[in-house]
């Protein structure tokens, strides 16, 4: 390998000849805290914060789930953190800075590090190195961290000055990041308000009045021809395209094309149902009620064939009754919805069938003002989906700023 002037090779990779390396041990002091035994009421339901790992994700913590009092920290091993302190899981490595004096769990190192490194900046490598630390908890059979090893691990020591820019330049993306993450939060919440008014008849938009009519859908439905093939008979290359149950679940929004579903060679397609623009596709099985009648309209097929696959319901309804645009929001409609969960069954998954969907009674516009709401609901989902692409656009950015900065390779100072 050859390396660039000004530059050498570490532990840690290539990084610049000014830069130093240090373990942790060496710039940050790392304890544990523990659990105040649950058994006695006097050590719970106080006004202490008390972190435990389930809140340590990556991002900034500023409240506790949970609350104890000081003869629970006096009575156990929790130990108090200061603001600022970097915490890390040592069963399942998420890396988090605290904005709250707080106690920990035992399951939590904090990392207080002393006046020589930047505490942002080692928050952002230890995020940069998540990798390297999971394989390090994996050493040995092990699969845990342990305070040694965090204090262990090797991290490249540039200037305090450049720490210090290199870390504003990430945080900076960071708050970016949160703040899009806030306008999508904020955007949903509205769609999901818009929804509660329009689908329920409660708001009406500017042109529609008069009742909305109650239709039983076993009239106006037909279901078609199903595969129950699995994922692992599915192909890359055959024309059929196939649309497995999983493809539903996945789904972020309420229409699919057959561009990115996979395919399924055409000698086990012959007895299915071709499908067509407007049909709807629930998925019949989900491991929790939240996932009872979620569905997806098909558009855009084209010349493409499009077959329906295991775990799925096809239904192609009247199109003088549900408007295409319309039946995607049909699974946020309540009466549909409430009837469905209703009738879900199982153990293990909540099961959806045709006779449900076909017993569904329930109030519905004409088709004009279906495709109105429809057409209302579509320019929500499509500026949600706007603002999406551009927070993973710009985390792609900034993924690609810790590879340079947190390695030198692009130089701030």
């Amino acid at each position: 390998m050859e390396l660039r002037e000004g530059y050498k090779l570490t532990e840690v990779g290539c990084i610049p000849s000014d830069w130093s390396l240090k373990n942790i041990g060496e710039i940050a002091s790392v304890t544990s805290g523990g659990t105040p035994n649950r058994k006695i009421p006097a050590f719970w339901g106080g006004d202490i914060p008390w972190i435990t790992t389930a809140l340590i994700d990556g991002s900034i913590i500023y409240s506790a789930v949970e609350y104890i009092t000081d003869e629970g920290v006096k009575g156990s091993a929790a130990k108090w953190i200061e603001s600022g302190t970097l915490l890390m899981a040592m069963y399942g490595q998420g890396k988090t800075r605290g904005k709250v004096r707080a106690t920990i769990n035992q399951a939590c190192a904090a990392i207080t590090v002393k006046n020589t490194i930047y505490p942002e900046f080692l928050l952002h490598y230890l995020r940069g190195t998540y990798t390297a630390i999971r394989e390090l908890s994996n050493a040995g059979g092990q699969e845990n961290l342990s305070g040694g090893i965090i204090r262990s691990f090797l991290v490249p020591y540039p200037s305090k000055e450049e720490q210090r820019a290199i870390a504003t330049a990430l945080s900076d993306m960071d708050a970016l990041l949160e703040g899009l993450d806030q306008i999508i939060a904020k955007k949903r919440d509205l769609k999901q308000a818009t929804m509660q008014q329009l689908l329920t008849g409660k708001t009406r938009l500017p042109g529609f009045e008069g009742e909305w009519e109650v239709k039983w859908l076993g009239e106006h439905v037909t279901f078609l021809r199903n595969g129950v093939n699995s994922r692992a008979e599915l192909t890359l290359s055959d024309p059929v395209k196939y649309l497995h149950y999983g493809d539903i679940h996945a789904c972020s929004g309420t229409v699919i094309t057959p561009l990115s579903l996979p395919s399924l060679p055409s000698e086990k397609t012959k007895t299915l149902s071709r499908l067509r623009d407007g049909d709807l596709i629930f998925a019949d099985a989900s491991e929790d009620m939240d996932g009872v009648g979620k569905s997806v309209e098909v558009c855009n097929v084209r010349n493409t064939e499009l077959v329906s696959g295991l775990h799925t319901i096809a239904a192609r309804f009247d199109k003088a009754i549900l408007s295409d645009g319309f039946k995607a929001y049909l699974q946020f409609c309540p009466e549909f919805i409430k009837h469905l969960k209703r009738l879900a069954a199982g153990t293990k998954v909540y099961a959806t069938n045709r006779a449900h969907i076909a017993s569904v009674e329930m109030h519905l516009p004409d088709t004009d003002e279906q495709t109105a709401i429809a057409t209302i609901l579509s320019d929500m989902d499509a500026e949600i989906e706007a603002l999406q692409q551009r927070r993973a656009k710009t985390r792609d950015i900034k993924q690609a700023m810790m590879q340079e900065l947190l390695t030198g390779k692009t130089r701030l100072v």
